[in-house]
């Protein structure tokens, strides 16, 4: 039977809490740079210290609430560095304690040390930098940022910017019967077809489990499985694995929703696979542009819409994902809101749908 509901779950735009959250590659942050990058609709500074470690710090000056990342990075006697702020050469380590305020002359009792700018917790793994933000300042992080599970290097990215909330980015890509219209291109035309994928819990969310994938652009790599994980707040991981001339092998992809503010979400995109699949590269370096850029534009189509605030449908079985990513997410904001236990609402499913 067919069920339509309103979508439940958070409030439209709210920001998940206590979790890792990927705003750059790592190689886009060369040694001794800083930049601002909005994250959460706030200002972080993210920086690369000259011995190479990474930071993140609330970009304003609590002095006079400059940018941090007007100024710049000094080494600190041979320590760990420090950045100063363009204004009046106010000195913040990585930690966000003071560490020099020029104008002092020394009689004034003041514990410089005791003056704070807020410090990010941040990992810098897998050629990519997360930031974790979490619901109290100061708090260590409660878990670690999430991985591909492989030790290849990256191959391939790809970022857009989409002109949309991170929820209305979220439930866009983890559609499974838009793609013969958003994706409809000459060259990709498919004839709707049932699906039938069964779906299981995971910590954080939910995955589609292994399965042969009915796209024929698999057929290139053989006899493969392809199972899709999505975890909050927004990780996407689709592990591809399978036989080619007689090497077993594992392509990793994942894709990350990165909130700037309310209304702009980066969509980014990578994946990893052994070096002798090489092969594929130019697949990826003609088709994966296209195919975020026709989910970017069909989410600023949205717009048109969503500006008088319509009332809008979820309907079984091929909107349950987004269903779920909206009940794992309230339930998520409920726990970290009241400090109680996280318990995943999802439960084990085979969903038909479709396309």
């Amino acid at each position: 039977m067919v069920g339509i509901a309103t979508a439940p779950g958070t409030e439209s735009g709210q920001f998940l809490r206590d979790l890792w959250y990927m705003p750059a590659l790592a190689s886009s942050l060369r040694s001794g740079e800083m930049r601002r990058e909005m994250l959460l609709g706030e200002p972080v500074v993210l920086g690369r210290l000259k011995s190479g470690e990474v930071f993140a710090l609330r970009d304003i000056c609590p002095h006079r609430g400059v940018p941090l990342s007007a100024g710049r990075i000094l080494d600190e006697n041979g320590a760990e560095g420090s950045v100063e702020c363009s204004y009046h050469g106010w000195r913040f380590k990585r930690d966000g304690a003071c560490s020099k305020i020029p104008s002092l002359t020394g009689e004034e009792g003041l514990d410089i040390e005791k003056i704070r700018v807020r410090a990010y917790p941040v990992r810098e793994q897998d050629g990519l930098i997360w930031v974790y933000m979490a619901a109290r300042p100061g708090e260590a992080p409660k878990s670690e940022p999430p991985r591909p599970g492989v030790s290849h290097p990256m191959r391939w990215t790809e970022t857009q910017r989409f002109l949309c909330g991170i929820d209305h980015a979220v439930i866009g890509l983890m559609d499974p019967a838009h793609g013969p219209y958003v994706h409809a291109h000459w060259w990709w035309k498919k004839k709707p077809q049932v699906k039938e994928k069964h779906y299981a819990p995971l910590p954080n969310g939910f995955v589609m489990t292994a399965h042969r994938p009915s796209k024929p652009v698999y057929s290139v790599l053989g006899d493969v499985t392809t199972e899709i994980t999505f975890e909050l707040p927004s990780t996407r991981f689709e592990i591809i694995q399978g036989q080619l001339f007689g090497a077993a092998f594992r392509i990793v992809g994942m894709t990350v929703c990165t909130p700037r503010d309310a209304e702009n979400t980066d969509v980014i995109q990578v994946f990893w696979w052994p070096g002798w699949l090489n092969f594929i590269y130019p697949f990826f370096w003609a088709l994966g542009p296209t195919f975020i850029g026709d989910d970017r534009k069909i989410v600023e189509l949205q717009r048109e819409g969503l500006k008088f605030n319509p009332n809008l449908m979820l309907i079984q079985d091929s909107d349950q994902p987004a269903i779920w990513y909206h009940r794992v997410k309230k339930a998520w904001a409920e726990s970290v809101e009241n400090g109680t236990e996280f318990v995943n609402p999802v439960q084990e499913r085979t969903l038909r749908w479709k396309s």
